[in-house]
C-alpha cells in the first residue's frame, strides 16, 4: 500500500491522489456507519428515519445520544452502536491520517539515508 523506505518520496500530485483515496475510504466507513445506526435506531429504538439518523450522527461524531431510549431493544442497540461508533471513529482517523504520518517518516528516512552517505569515506 506504501511505498518502501528505500523508494522515493511521492509527487505532490500522487501524495494527493493517495489522501483522495483515503478521504473516500473514511466517507464510506462514515455512510455506512450512519446508514447502520439509523436503521438500528428506526428498528430497535422505534424511532422515525429522521430522528434514528440524527442519534446515530450524535453518537458517531460523540455527541451523545438525543432521544431517550425505552424499549431494551433500543438500549442495547445504543450501547453497542455506542462501543461501534468508538472503533469506527478511531479507524476513520487512522486511515485518514495514515498517508500523513507515513510521508513524514517516509521523508526522515531519505534525509537519514542522504546523510549517512555523505558520511561514507
Amino acid at each position: 500500500m506504501f511505498e518502501h523506505k528505500s523508494q522515493r518520496l511521492l509527487t505532490i500530485a500522487q501524495f494527493a491522489a493517495r489522501m483522495g483515496r483515503s478521504g473516500l475510504w473514511v466517507a464510506a466507513i462514515a455512510v455506512l456507519s450512519l446508514a447502520l445506526g439509523t436503521a438500528g435506531y428506526c428498528y430497535f429504538a422505534d424511532l422515525s428515519a429522521v430522528d434514528g439518523l440524527l442519534n446515530a450522527a450524535m453518537i458517531l461524531t460523540g455527541m451523545g445520544p438525543v432521544d431517550r431510549m425505552t424499549t431494551a431493544g433500543g438500549k442495547l442497540f445504543a450501547a453497542f452502536y455506542a462501543l461501534y461508533s468508538g472503533i469506527a471513529f478511531l479507524s476513520m482517523m487512522a486511515v485518514l491520517t495514515a498517508p500523513i504520518f507515513h510521508r513524514i517518516i517516509h521523508k526522515f528516512h531519505l534525509e537519514e539515508d542522504n546523510s549517512s552517505e555523505d558520511a561514507r569515506p
